[in-house]
C-alpha cells in the first residue's frame, strides 16, 4: 500500500509518472528505438520497469495494464490516447518484455560487481570483515573509493541494454558513483571502430561556376541543359568517385524513402557523357555521383535521367501513398509512416501497427490500392503552399519529418490520399497498372514492414505463381481441389516420417545385443569401442542409451558417417564419472583432433562432429588405449 515504505512509493511514483509520459509520445507517433528521440522513450521506460523490478517484485510485464487506465483519466482531453489505447499498450508490452529478458542477468551482474568491489576495498583497507560495508563508518573511509568501472557500465549498456543514467540510478541507491570519463572513453572507442570501418577521404569542393544557383526541375523535365557549379573528389575504400553540383538538374536527390536518379551528363554535341550513378543532398543541394569527371568542367552540357528507372519509381511511389491510405482505412487510424523505400523493382513501407496482418485483411488493403488504381485519380500537386495552410486543410505529415515553411502537397482523391511529398509521382494512378502484396512482416516493436511491387513486375509475379500452381496441379494429376490434395500429402508424409522414425528406433534397440559382443574389459572398465551405421544423430544416441541400461562400468564410444560427415558419441556409466573422475566431453574433445572436429556435452554423455573421415580408424584406436 502507498505510504507505508519510502522505497515502494517512490517506485509507485515513478512508473506512474513515466507511463504518462511515454503513453503520449508514443500515442503522438514516436516509438522507442535506439536512435535519437526513441531512445529518449525507450530510456524512460526501462527506467520505470527497474523500479518496479526492483521495488515492488514485479517481475512479470506490469506497465502496460497501466495504459487503459490512464486512458479512461484523459479521455475528453487527449483523445489520440483512447484512440490508439490497444497499439500503445501493445508497444510498452513489447518494450518490458524484450527488456526484462535482460534485466535480471544485468542486474545480477551489477550486484556480483559491487560486492566484490566492495570485498576488494573492505580487505585493501584492513577493515574487519564483521565491519558491515553499509556501515556509515566504512562508508566515510571508503567512499572516494566506490566507483564503479566505465568499462563496466558501458558493457551493461551494449550488452544488457541498460542505459548510462539507469546505471548510475542503481549506483547511487547502493551510494557508488560510476567513472563516466573512462565509460565516455569506451563509447568514444565503439563510436571510433564504427567510423574507421566507413572512413572517406572527401576532397574540397573546387568552384566552376559559383555565381551560379541550384534549380531543380525534375518534376517537370526528364533532361535540361546546365552548367557545372563545382566539383570534388571523394575517396572511399580506395575507390575514387567524383561529386558534381549543377546549376539546373532534373535529377531528384534521394529523399523521403525514393532513391536518387540516375542517368547522364552529356556534353553540348552529345557525343560524349559520363554516367551519373547516384544522386542524394548534402545540406539542402542536389549533388550527382559519377565515376568519371566531364574532360570540359567549364562546358555546357545535358543532364539527362534514365526515363525508364524514374518512371518505375513513380509508380512504387505513388503506390506507397495508396497503400498508406489503405492501411488506415483497413487498420484504423493508429497507422502513421515508419520509414519507406521506394526504387524502381519495388517498394516497401514500414508503418506502426501492434500484430500481423491477417490474410484477410491483407487482401482487403491489396484490393482497395487496385481499386483506386482502376479509378484512375489525377495527381493533383500544390507547390509552395505554406506549412500552417497545408496542415489546416487535413493533410497527412509524417511525424518526426522535418519540413520547410513552404512545402508540397500530392492529392489523389481530396477524400482518400493527401500528404506532404517531395517525391515523384504519376500523371494518375492508372499509370501504375497493378499493384500485388510480395511479403509482410515485423521489423520492430510495433512497426510492420509490407513490400510491393507494381506495373510489369507485379504481373510478371503473378503469371509465375499461376505457372507454379498450374504445375502442381498437373503433377497432383489435375486435381481442382489444391489444398485438399496438398494437405492429403502432408499427412502421408507425417505418417510416413513416424513409421521411418519407428523403424529406426527399432533398428537401434535391435543393435544393442550385437554391440554388447564387442565389450573388452580392462583394469576395471568395460570398454566398447566400434563403428555403428545409423541413419540420424537420434538413433545413435537411443542405441547408445540402450547399450548403458545393458552393461555396468561401461565407456561406449562410437563413431558414425550420417551424410557423409564423421561424428563420434562417447558414453560413461555414472560410477566411472564419480569415482573415477572420468568425463565424457574432455574424451569427445580429445578423440575429435583425429577428426578435425570439436564438440561436447555432459560428463556422462558427449558428442562431436568433424570433417575428416578418414580419422575414424584412428579414433577407435585411441578409445582403446584410454582404458590401458
Amino acid at each position: 500500500a502507498y505510504g507505508t515504505d519510502e522505497k515502494t512509493d517512490i517506485a509507485m511514483r515513478v512508473m506512474a509518472d513515466h507511463i504518462r509520459a511515454i503513453s503520449f509520445v508514443i500515442a503522438d507517433g514516436q516509438l522507442p528505438s535506439n536512435n535519437k528521440a526513441g531512445y529518449v522513450i525507450r530510456r524512460i521506460l526501462r527506467r520505470a520497469v527497474r523500479y518496479a523490478y526492483t521495488f515492488l517484485n514485479l517481475k512479470e510485464p506490469f506497465l502496460n495494464h497501466l495504459v487503459p487506465v490512464l486512458a479512461r483519466q484523459f479521455e475528453g482531453v487527449f483523445e489520440e490516447l483512447v484512440l490508439q489505447q490497444d497499439f500503445v499498450q501493445k508497444v510498452v508490452l513489447e518494450e518490458e518484455v524484450s527488456f526484462l529478458r535482460t534485466l535480471a542477468t544485468g542486474i545480477q551482474r551489477f550486484d556480483n560487481y559491487t560486492k566484490k568491489q566492495a570485498d576488494f576495498l573492505m580487505s585493501e583497507n584492513a577493515i574487519e570483515p564483521e565491519k558491515a560495508f553499509e556501515d556509515q563508518w566504512v562508508y566515510s573511509i571508503l567512499k572516494d573509493q566506490m566507483v564503479i568501472s566505465g568499462d563496466f557500465a558501458f558493457e551493461l549498456q551494449d550488452t544488457y541494454g541498460f542505459p548510462i543514467d539507469l546505471t548510475e540510478l542503481m549506483a547511487r541507491e547502493k551510494r557508488w558513483q560510476v567513472d563516466m570519463d573512462e565509460y565516455g572513453k569506451a563509447l568514444l572507442k565503439q563510436k571510433e571502430r564504427s567510423r574507421a570501418a566507413t572512413a572517406i577521404d572527401t576532397g574540397d569542393w573546387i568552384l566552376v561556376n559559383p555565381d551560379l544557383e541550384v534549380e531543380f526541375v525534375g518534376y517537370d523535365d526528364f533532361e535540361a541543359e546546365t552548367q557545372i557549379i563545382k566539383y570534388r573528389k571523394v575517396t572511399a575504400k580506395g575507390k575514387e568517385q567524383y561529386q558534381i553540383v549543377l546549376s539546373k538538374t532534373p535529377f531528384y536527390a534521394e529523399s523521403g524513402g525514393q532513391v536518387g536518379d540516375t542517368g547522364r551528363l552529356e556534353d553540348h554535341s552529345r557525343l560524349f557523357f559520363v554516367e551519373i550513378t547516384d544522386t542524394k543532398k548534402e545540406n539542402g543541394v542536389i549533388v550527382h555521383y559519377t565515376d568519371t569527371l566531364p574532360e570540359d568542367v567549364e562546358g555546357l552540357f545535358w543532364a539527362v535521367i534514365d526515363e525508364d528507372k524514374r518512371l518505375l519509381s513513380q509508380d512504387n511511389h505513388t503506390a506507397t501513398h495508396l497503400l498508406h491510405a489503405a492501411l488506415k482505412k483497413v487498420l484504423g487510424a493508429h497507422v502513421n509512416q515508419k520509414g519507406s523505400l521506394v526504387n524502381p523493382d519495388y517498394l516497401r513501407f514500414d508503418f506502426s501497427h501492434f500484430a500481423k496482418i491477417s490474410d484477410d485483411d491483407l487482401a482487403k488493403i491489396e484490393h482497395l490500392v487496385n481499386q483506386k488504381v482502376r479509378e484512375n485519380i489525377p495527381l493533383k500537386e500544390q507547390r509552395y503552399v505554406p506549412y500552417d495552410q497545408a496542415i489546416s486543410s487535413g493533410v497527412t505529415a509524417l511525424f518526426g519529418e522535418k519540413y520547410g515553411d513552404l512545402v508540397r502537397i500530392i492529392t489523389f482523391d481530396d477524400h482518400y490520399s493527401k500528404e506532404l511529398c517531395g517525391g515523384t509521382h504519376v500523371k494518375a494512378t492508372g499509370q501504375i497498372g497493378y499493384f500485388k502484396i510480395v511479403s509482410e512482416s515485423a521489423v520492430a516493436a510495433g512497426v510492420r514492414r509490407i513490400e510491393a511491387i507494381t506495373a510489369d513486375k507485379a504481373e510478371a509475379f503473378v503469371l509465375e505463381q499461376n505457372r507454379e500452381l498450374n504445375e502442381v496441379r498437373e503433377l497432383l494429376k489435375g486435381n481442382k481441389d489444391l489444398k485438399s490434395a496438398v494437405l492429403s500429402l502432408i499427412e502421408e508424409n507425417n505418417r510416413l516420417k513416424k513409421d521411418a522414425e519407428k523403424a529406426v528406433l527399432e533398428q537401434s534397440a535391435n543393435l544393442k545385443h550385437e554391440i554388447v559382443h564387442h565389450l573388452k574389459t580392462v583394469n576395471g572398465i568395460n570398454l566398447i569401442a566400434t563403428h555403428v551405421d545409423l541413419p540420424n544423430a537420434d538413433a545413435v544416441k537411443s542405441l547408445a542409451f540402450a547399450v548403458k541400461d545393458l552393461v555396468d562400468d561401461l565407456l561406449l564410444v562410437f563413431t558414425t558417417l550420417i551424410d557423409d560427415k564423421p561424428g563420434i558419441t562417447v558414453m560413461l556409466s555414472d560410477n566411472l564419472v564419480k569415482d573415477k573422475g572420468l568425463n565424457a566431453s574432455n574424451i569427445v574433445r580429445e578423440l575429435a583432433k583425429d577428426i578435425q572436429g570439436g564438440g561436447g556435452g555432459q560428463p556422462f554423455y558427449a558428442t562431436a562432429g568433424g570433417k575428416n573421415k578418414e580419422g575414424l580408424k584412428t579414433v577407435l584406436e585411441k578409445a582403446e588405449a584410454l582404458v590401458h
